[in-house]
């Protein structure tokens, strides 16, 4: 949905789960293709698993935050630097965040901080274990989504 602001036309912008997976490049795929139709802008964003609901001492505390920070950065590079490029080479604007938290919960929250009008989520993910045990991050997040959610197959 367009948005009409002092007499300019505001496009959408949309969010794109990234994991590395071919259902998070066909995502990536849908929301260029769609993006370039509407003239909307992408984030791209990637969420590491993360658990605040543990207990430790000041030296674990201080390695776990060195670890975590270490997770962002190897993230960035190897997942949404390859995206950012893509995106750049097709003449799209790109914002990219990665963060740690729990994966729909995160992604409703960017939804909700960025103002995006869809999030665009492969079917499938990387880890086929967690599916079985806790459900998909897709199902999750349709369930919890404040905006249209298109998971891509």
């Amino acid at each position: 949905m367009d948005l009409t602001l002092a007499g300019r036309v505001m496009a959408d912008t949309f969010l794109v789960a990234i994991d590395g997976s071919s259902g998070s490049n066909r995502a990536l795929e849908a929301a260029m293709g769609l993006a370039k139709a509407s003239g909307a802008s992408i984030v791209i964003a990637h969420v590491i698993e993360w658990s605040a609901f543990s207990f430790h001492t000041a030296e674990e505390l201080a390695e776990r935050h060195r670890r975590r920070e270490e997770e962002l950065d190897r993230a960035r590079e190897t997942l949404l630097e390859p995206c950012e490029r893509l995106l750049a080479a097709e003449g799209f604007e790109c914002e990219a965040v990665v963060t740690h938290g729990h994966p729909s919960e995160t992604l409703a929250d960017i939804a909700k901080e960025r103002g995006v009008s869809n999030i665009f989520i492969g079917r499938k993910g990387q880890s086929r274990i967690g599916v079985l045990l806790f459900g998909s991050v897709a199902g999750s997040l349709i369930q919890i989504s404040p905006v249209a959610v298109t998971v891509v197959p």
